[in-house]
């Protein structure tokens, strides 16, 4: 690994189906090739009630997450699948309070632990042309504004920007980010989760809007004007 670093010139990994081995073993690795980023995939099932639902409470579901950080001594990430199953189960089935946990916060790994949460819609695995877990076609981009205004580390799936047509609405997303500084540590403040509308404020600097529900104009301070929109999604940011 150490001669793919200085030889070939990666410099960061990516730790496949990470909880087949243990987590001793990642962090041997971690140790002895010091990458500049590395992430894990922990993919572990939510927890469902009888309904075939997502239980509301995935607290230990993202809690395997942060255990498995933590165990591999804590400058890794790890992709959060708490987040992608939680985001688009709340979209398809129209639950947005899903958003919100019972501590007021995000309920996904970034809620716990964001500058170690690697956020993200789809990858080759859940997407493409796999599909084991694919995010609903029609609400691609509204995962987009959640995970590009959100706490995180996020990540755009190279299908969705070059094969889709999305380029252009997911550019503006992540300038907007850039431009207000929204980092991995940012600030969530969540001012409504409904059952078809979902506002939250990032660091008091941008405040995004998910949902069919049009009326959010009232949650809005009157010193924020629309950065971008597009099909059930307004981004504001402030002057």
């Amino acid at each position: 690994m150490n001669w793919i670093k200085t030889e070939i010139g990666f410099d960061g990994w990516r730790f496949d189906f990470a909880k087949g081995y243990s987590p001793d073993i990642t962090k041997l690795y971690m140790g002895n090739t010091r990458p500049e980023f590395a992430v894990g995939e922990i993919w572990n099932p939510l927890s469902y009630g009888s309904d075939g639902k997502p239980n509301y409470d995935q607290d230990g579901h993202r809690r395997e997450l942060t255990e498995w950080v933590k165990a591999v001594g804590g400058s890794a990430t790890a992709f959060d699948f708490t987040t992608k199953g939680i985001l688009q189960s709340a979209l398809v089935e129209g639950e947005l309070w899903r958003l919100k946990d019972s501590s007021g916060g995000p309920p996904g790994m970034i809620g716990l632990m964001p500058e170690n949460a690697v956020t993200f819609v789809d990858n080759q695995d859940t997407g493409s042309r796999q599909k084991h877990w694919p995010f609903p076609s029609d609400k691609v981009m509204q995962g987009y504004v959640y995970i590009l205004t959100h706490p995180g580390i996020p990540s755009i799936f190279y299908d969705h920007f070059f094969d889709w047509g999305l380029k252009e609405e997911i550019s503006k997303l992540a300038m907007i980010r850039i431009k207000n500084g929204i980092k991995a540590s940012s600030t969530v403040r969540i001012l409504a989760s409904d059952p078809d509308l979902y506002v939250a404020a990032i660091d008091d600097k941008i405040i995004a809007k998910i949902g069919p529900r049009y009326e959010a104009g009232h949650l809005v301070p009157t010193n924020f004007r629309i950065a971008t929109s597009g099909n059930d999604y307004v981004v504001w940011e402030k002057q």
